[in-house]
């Protein structure tokens, strides 16, 4: 296990710096022109020169790379071209927190629904239940982000007013005393993921229950609970934490349309504010920092799949 964790740590770091340079490549390929975009399309020429050497732009792509990766590495991803005199680093970290504490809320939402209602369904195939259930799993899955948004507003702050529509945080207050601004964004969120992980549990329900050393162990006397609890939940379970981990990397960096129909200041909607002012070095920053919370949950994801089935941790 421990050389199973060391290699997909070396793997994930190999990963980040593939992945950044990637990242570096595409944004210096767009075009357009930073120090024209920070001095105006009136700018001298000798302007426009001595901004490009004091920004490092007139060197070769993979000095100014291996020189934003050190950077990088010691916490320092440069300053904002779309909010002068602040660094990227600080505007990141209110915003990559404010997601965090969503995604972390969606999926508190989304787990237990649906591993209850996953496993009764597994449980009772073709029962009423889990027809009704079916039914709406695939209209929560269909449903695009916006449509379901829409619709929570209407529900919860136009017809019974309990929940505001607009999500704005003071960032002046904790994000505890302000719970009522998350609940619909999250709840927004977790409609779009329970209905994947609602019909994966159910599918790996029906298959392990319909396994043969789960018929063996009903056939050697162990109660229904204990079978239940061992031997179907905990293999079925295996396949459903990696669609929630990735769902859950998913919250973190795609919520582009979910913060913006609340106006929710998260890392969605500072990297559309980014990529809306052409800022380069926060438009990396918010990539990289996807990217990077997409890969420690699919880890996080496989170790706990590993944990749960027996036979993994002895292949």
């Amino acid at each position: 296990m421990l050389r199973y964790v060391s290699t997909r740590l070396v793997s994930i770091v190999l990963s980040l710096v593939v992945a950044s340079a990637m990242i570096f490549l595409i944004m210096n390929v767009i075009p357009g022109d930073v120090a024209q975009m920070i001095l105006g399309a009136d700018a001298s020429p000798e302007a426009l020169a001595a901004l490009r050497q004091s920004m490092g732009l007139d060197q070769n792509v993979a000095v100014r790379y291996f020189q934003w990766l050190a950077g990088v590495l010691q916490g320092d991803f440069g300053q904002s071209l779309g909010t002068p005199g602040f660094s990227v680093a600080y505007l990141l970290t209110d915003r990559l927190g404010n997601s965090l504490a969503l995604a972390a809320l969606a999926t508190a939402f989304v787990v237990p629904v649906a591993l209850v209602g996953g496993t009764y369904c597994g449980l009772n195939p073709g029962s009423p239940a889990d027809r009704i259930v079916s039914f709406f799993s695939m209209i929560w899955i269909s449903l695009p982000e916006f449509a379901s948004a829409v619709f929570l507003i209407m529900i919860f702050s136009k017809a019974l007013g309990l929940l505001p529509s607009m999500s704005g945080l003071d960032l002046q207050m904790s994000l505890a005393s302000q719970w009522k601004a998350f609940i619909l964004p999250a709840l927004t969120l977790s409609l779009i993921t329970m209905g994947y992980v609602l019909r994966m549990v159910r599918a790996g329900v029906i298959e392990v229950a319909n396994s043969e050393y789960v018929r063996i162990a009903r056939l050697s006397g162990v109660s229904r609970g204990t079978v239940l609890r061992k031997y179907i939940i905990r293999n079925a379970l295996a396949p459903s934490i990696a669609i929630i981990a990735m769902n859950t990397g998913w919250m973190i960096g795609g919520l582009v349309v979910v913060e913006t129909i609340f106006a929710f200041p998260g890392l969605g909607t500072l990297l559309l504010q980014a990529v809306v002012q052409r800022d380069v070095p926060l438009i990396q920053a918010a990539a990289l920092c996807s990217v990077a919370a997409y890969m420690l949950l699919n880890f996080v994801a496989d170790v706990l799949t590993i944990l749960l089935t027996p036979q993994l941790r002895l292949d």
